[in-house]
């Protein structure tokens, strides 16, 4: 169920789960990157996409302290109170509402209920798409009056300090300001977001779940995190200017002084610094409506991503070449956090199912694992329904 396709069950498994009806019900999509991987916590610009699944929340406010939570999809309900420590999907459920409830200065009890059709581990950003949706329901319930963008910072905040995953600001940004046809330019750093025409009729979003799943905060991307910061600190150092964050950094400073970055620090500075050059090229290209070459720089930084920032792994490295040379692929590349998870494709939509058939049968044949494939659509961001 997507969407609209969530609404009715999750209010009738409120109802029965808590025997009153909900007084708010929020949807909030999950999202892909076409490109920009791993630059949104250096203050990059990425270029994501909302998609069309999503997470559904019911919820209903209390006047206690007291978050009462149930999972449709898993069959597990818990309970804990505003400012505890969860662990598990009910984390970013209380995060949440941790978060939100110390902005407002006071605890924001509720029963909440969760549905969705997010493909969890995938790269997709199902754990945004869940904080976006709380924050949501807990703000129409409670009446709070806050913005998208406000709701996009709390889930932000969330995912860091009650999750513990370094994360940026891109996919909770995606998920409450996404636009159906649209991809958004995101600048990580002023947090403008310009939503850019993306016409799915002409190039489909094909994304392969490699079935390795990921667990971002078990995996080294808190480490690729720590070695980007390393990496600023080094150049400030270096540079004679004040560097901030890696966007501050030019390719061509990184490559004048690689030899003053102990590896894999260089790689690192590289990856990001070229990666935001690619992101505003590819952002004027969707303007201008040239999905090949997107595509083009979707390939270059799949490369980067293997080699400069190492977060591929053999799976997704996989996919990308069953893919990369066929003839309907604009291009592709991993996304997500990496070490498992997805591969996302443009690819031309009279080209699709074969595509598909051809990469499930081909990935089989190489790692003895079946693939899921999925063609998406776009979606809107963070809404909710009456």
């Amino acid at each position: 169920m997507t969407g609209d396709d969530g609404v009715e069950p999750v209010r009738a498994a409120f109802g029965e789960r808590f025997g009153v009806a909900p007084t708010a019900t929020a949807v909030a999509p999950g999202r892909v990157n076409l490109i920009g991987g791993h630059v949104d916590y250096n203050g990059g610009i990425v270029l994501p996409a909302a998609i069309d699944r999503a997470t559904v929340v019911a919820a209903r406010a209390r006047d206690d302290d007291v978050v009462r939570a149930y999972s449709l999809r898993m069959d597990e309900g818990a309970e804990a109170t505003v400012g505890e420590k969860r662990d598990g999907w009910t984390a970013y459920v209380v995060g949440t509402a941790n978060v939100l409830s110390a902005d407002v200065g006071r605890p924001l009890g509720a029963d909440i209920v969760v549905v969705g059709d997010m493909i969890v581990g995938a790269g997709l950003s199902s754990s945004a798409s869940l904080e976006v949706a709380v924050g949501g329901a807990l703000n129409a319930a409670h009446g709070l009056g806050l913005s998208p963008k406000d709701l996009a910072d709390a889930g932000y905040r969330a995912e860091n300090e009650e999750v513990g995953m370094a994360c940026g600001i891109m996919d909770q940004f995606a998920s409450a300001l996404g636009r159906s046809d649209h991809a958004l330019r995101i600048d990580c750093r002023s947090r403008e977001v310009e939503q850019i025409p993306f016409d799915t009729d002409h190039a489909n979003l094909l994304v392969v779940d490699t079935n390795v799943a990921h667990k971002l905060t078990e995996s080294g991307f808190n480490d690729r995190v720590r070695e980007c910061h390393e990496a600023t600190a080094r150049l400030d150092s270096l540079l004679g200017k004040r560097v901030m964050a890696l966007r501050d950094v030019t390719p061509h400073e990184v490559e004048a002084h690689a030899a003053d970055l102990d590896p894999p620090l260089d790689r690192r500075a590289r990856h990001v610094t070229n990666e935001i050059r690619r992101v505003e090229i590819a952002a004027e290209a969707l303007r201008e409506g040239d999905v090949g070459r997107v595509g083009s720089l979707m390939r270059e930084s799949h490369r980067s991503l293997r080699d400069d920032y190492e977060v591929s792994c053999a799976e997704l490295n996989a996919v990308v070449e069953i893919l990369d040379d066929r003839d309907g692929v604009y291009g592709c590349r991993m996304i997500g956090g990496g070490w498992g998870g997805s591969v996302l494709a443009l690819a031309d939509p009279v080209a699709t199912a074969d595509l598909t058939a051809a990469v499930e049968r081909e990935y089989r044949d190489r790692t003895g694992i079946d693939a899921d494939t999925y063609v998406f659509g776009t979606g809107d961001g963070l809404r909710l329904v009456d």
